[in-house]
């Protein structure tokens, strides 16, 4: 069920997901490090639903995020998960020099001076920040990481497109995103990967997946459905590729390597 998307903004100049290119992504000194608020409260979770086009996470009032550029605070309101068909056939939204992820989460922001108006925030070029995690799968474990299982527990309680479940207490954003330095990422300007395509999305998208159990991943695509018990399971719930957009980000290798050659070859001159 891949999605075609095509109504109104759908066919615009700066749409996700995109093919990030490393060679092609240029510095930007700019791209500070973040600012996330209650990423770490166990108690800012608070329902998992099946929309009939993927799994989504609500958040307690009180999440946000700022730094990193981005214009000013915003306030963290959703995550949802986009993936294909188990961990063999990859279903993130954005890719990496043609390379698919399993899986990828994204943690959905909204301008704080909208104060949670969504039509404000998607007329507005800024008004949403998305944050994209790759997840990548782990075959030698099952069950891992612990938070991840928790999640994938309460997939049982929404089979069904509509149903949701309130969420107990006992994790986190930070426990959903175990290994990833926050510090390194991609940004540039695209849109909503759903219909209406609001090019409204300032989207950062980290260069570290986390790391997760193959048999959690393909939980998702083993228990959900697009609708009714009888109805097909969930899978292949990513956009397709869209036109490549200028991609910056805050760390280069090539930089890092010519400074670590400049060091050396200095100090070699000193001695």
């Amino acid at each position: 069920m891949r999605r075609a998307a095509v109504p109104e903004f759908c066919n615009g100049s700066r749409q996700s997901p995109i093919d990030i290119v490393t060679q092609d992504v240029a510095v930007d000194s700019k791209l500070t490090d973040f600012t996330f608020t209650k990423f770490n409260d166990k108690t800012m979770l608070s329902k998992i639903e099946n929309t009939g086009q993927t799994v989504k996470v609500s958040f307690e009032v009180g999440v946000e995020v700022s730094g990193g550029n981005l214009p000013e605070k915003y306030d963290s309101l959703q995550f949802h998960l986009h993936w294909g068909n188990g961990a063999d056939v990859p279903g993130s939204e954005h890719t990496v020099d043609g390379k698919r992820y399993p899986m990828e989460l994204h943690i959905v922001n909204l301008k704080s001076s909208h104060n949670g108006n969504t039509t404000a925030a998607v007329a507005d070029g800024t008004g949403a920040a998305a944050l994209g995690f790759f997840i990548e799968s782990v075959t030698n474990t099952t069950g891992e990481p612990q938070a991840w299982k928790t999640l994938a527990s309460y997939l049982s309680s929404i089979t069904e497109k509509g149903q949701n479940a309130t969420m107990a207490p006992g994790i986190s954003l930070d426990d959903l995103l175990p290994g990833v330095n926050r510090s390194r990422y991609y940004r540039y300007l695209g849109s909503l990967t759903t219909p209406l395509c609001y090019e409204a999305v300032v989207w950062t998208v980290f260069k570290e997946p986390v790391k997760v159990s193959k048999d959690l991943i393909d939980m998702f695509s083993n228990t959900v459905r697009i609708g009714n018990g009888t109805s097909a399971f969930m899978r292949e719930v990513y956009r397709g590729l869209q036109k490549a957009q200028p991609v910056t980000h805050n760390s280069s290798s090539k930089m890092n390597f010519s400074y670590g050659l400049f060091i050396l070859m200095f100090a070699l001159w000193m001695r």
